[in-house]
């Protein structure tokens, strides 16, 4: 049977030494006490991230280069932690890292659509090195979506964005484009999940659930606050299932049912929801942030009890991509000069899960 103290005891070690590298209170507080960008990056050179920004020599250091940067160390993590995994869980793993190949490849078809530069794109993607079918830069040279999604016709991409590409082509949009690859994303990860058994897919269906849950709920809101979409839109650009958010409550809101009270009944515990989403425009980035903080109770409690499962380098990869996500927010928002009221509201750093 898959799973099991002989397979996971050398990953388990594994993860907990690079659990223990994580941003502590202290680094934590000092962080947000510094007075610019400047300062920050030379916290973050006392942490596990600073050899990546010491790879980049340049004094003209933006946070743009330096997120480039310390992506990196979350890029090596995964590696290192999909080589170690058991076989059976291997491709659940490598379809998690993808999650990143899939925002590259949105990021430069949003590069050839607003004319942007390689040297401009190129810092923006996750570094994913030889770990990609991506022809980035070939991709942007073409100039056009359509010559840079037919470089992609021997990847697993061709097929989904090819059948996309018809609408595309009719409204000059990448929002069909992108959609599809957000959902053919999440199925395909949902498929490697589903041939786990025992401990492994247990985890696996809290831990992949929970962040399915948080973005196909997200996404419904904001197709009908943001895109006024049609209830046919909204649920085709939905996903069916999830692990607390189910097809009953998307098509409610597809339907126009309160979103207040569909948030109340999947998340009971959430505080305040009603005056939250009083305006959906100004409470949705608190609500995800609430979200973001129940995916990282799934974790936390993943690396608590027995060890021996997917839960625990799923756990950790996803704290370290959070970390990373709160990190970027922090260098723009220090490069800025931002209040801390003003940018708190996108941070999981310090926060502590909600029930």
């Amino acid at each position: 049977m898959p799973g099991g103290a002989s397979e996971y005891s050398a990953i388990n070690a594994r993860v907990r030494a690079m659990y223990s590298t994580q941003i502590k209170e202290h680094e934590l507080t000092l962080m947000f006490e510094v007075p610019d960008f400047d300062s920050l990056i030379e916290v973050l050179k006392h942490t596990v991230y600073g050899p990546y920004l010491d790879k980049e020599k340049t004094k003209a250091l933006t946070p743009r280069r330096a997120a480039f940067q310390i992506r990196g160390h979350l890029a090596d993590t995964y590696i290192s932690i999909i080589r170690m995994a058991p076989q059976s869980v291997h491709s659940l793993l490598a379809q998690r890292y993808r999650y990143f190949e899939v925002d590259n490849l949105k990021a430069i078809l949003r590069g050839i659509v607003t004319g942007a530069s390689w040297d401009r794109v190129r810092f923006v993607l996750f570094p994913l090195g030889a770990e990609t079918v991506l022809p980035a830069q070939e991709m942007m040279e073409t100039g056009n979506v359509a010559g840079a999604v037919e470089l992609l016709r021997d990847t697993p991409y061709y097929p989904t964005l090819s059948f996309a590409m018809k609408r595309y082509s009719a409204e000059q949009n990448l929002f069909p484009l992108e959609v599809a690859l957000d959902l053919n994303y999440w199925r395909e990860i949902r498929k490697d999940v589903n041939q786990l058994a025992g401990d492994d897919r247990t985890q696996a269906v809290r831990i992949i659930g929970s962040l399915v849950d948080m973005n196909n709920l997200m996404w419904a809101i904001r197709y009908r606050v943001y895109h006024h979409l049609s209830e046919e839109e909204l649920i085709n650009y939905t996903l069916p299932f999830g692990y607390r958010v189910h097809d009953r409550d998307i098509r409610a809101i597809a339907a126009g049912a309160d979103i207040a009270q569909v948030v109340k009944r999947i998340y009971p515990s959430l505080p305040d929801v009603d005056a939250l989403l009083q305006d959906p425009h100004k409470g949705l980035p608190e609500l995800e942030s609430l979200l973001r903080r129940m995916v990282k109770r799934q974790c936390e409690t993943a690396l608590t009890g027995n060890p021996f499962h997917i839960g625990v380098p799923l756990a950790y990869l996803t704290l370290s991509e959070f970390e990373v996500q709160d990190l970027v927010v922090l260098m723009e928002a220090k490069s800025a000069q931002m209040p801390y009221e003003a940018f708190r509201t996108y941070l999981m750093l310090g926060q502590s899960p909600i029930g």
